[in-house]
């Protein structure tokens, strides 16, 4: 079970950052966007495997960094699943990512957002600190979001 505490949540196990994923499902809403930031290893890819499971989608989550985009789900409601981390910051916007922030059917979860966070209005942001072993320390934000609360 994932430990709260006032400076953020802290995990101990893959299972605990699949646990929190799947509890921070319950947040998200069609049109969402997710930024995911951290160290390599820090737990991206292994807290969005919960929030798959959390949105009851069905299918293997496996890490886009070689593919860029993979997408989770039907076309009624869909993860899309990004990964900037091998793209320098010019060349982003040159693969088409504006046709998967804020799209009416979908979420979008960016592993490595911190590149492209300042020219999106609003989003979740998501920190993760790996601090030691399989200690993940992971913090919460909002960003242009007004009367909305993040569900953990």
């Amino acid at each position: 079970m994932p430990h709260k505490f006032s400076n953020g949540i802290y995990t101990r196990s893959a299972e605990e950052t699949i646990s929190l994923g799947m509890k921070f499902s319950g947040t998200l809403a069609k049109k969402d966007v997710v930024v995911l930031e951290g160290a390599l290893g820090g737990g991206k890819t292994t807290f969005i495997k919960g929030v798959v499971k959390g949105l009851n989608i069905k299918t293997k989550v496996l890490s886009p960094s070689f593919t860029l985009v993979r997408q989770y789900g039907k076309a009624e409601f869909c993860l899309y699943h990004i990964d900037l981390y091998r793209l320098k910051e010019d060349e982003i916007f040159n693969i088409g990512i504006e046709d998967f922030l804020y799209s009416k059917d979908a979420v979008t979860m960016i592993e490595w957002g911190e590149k492209i966070e300042d020219c999106i209005p609003s989003y979740i942001k998501i920190v993760f600190s790996l601090l030691d072993n399989n200690v993940r320390k992971i913090d919460f934000s909002l960003k242009g979001y007004k009367n909305r609360k993040i569900k953990l």
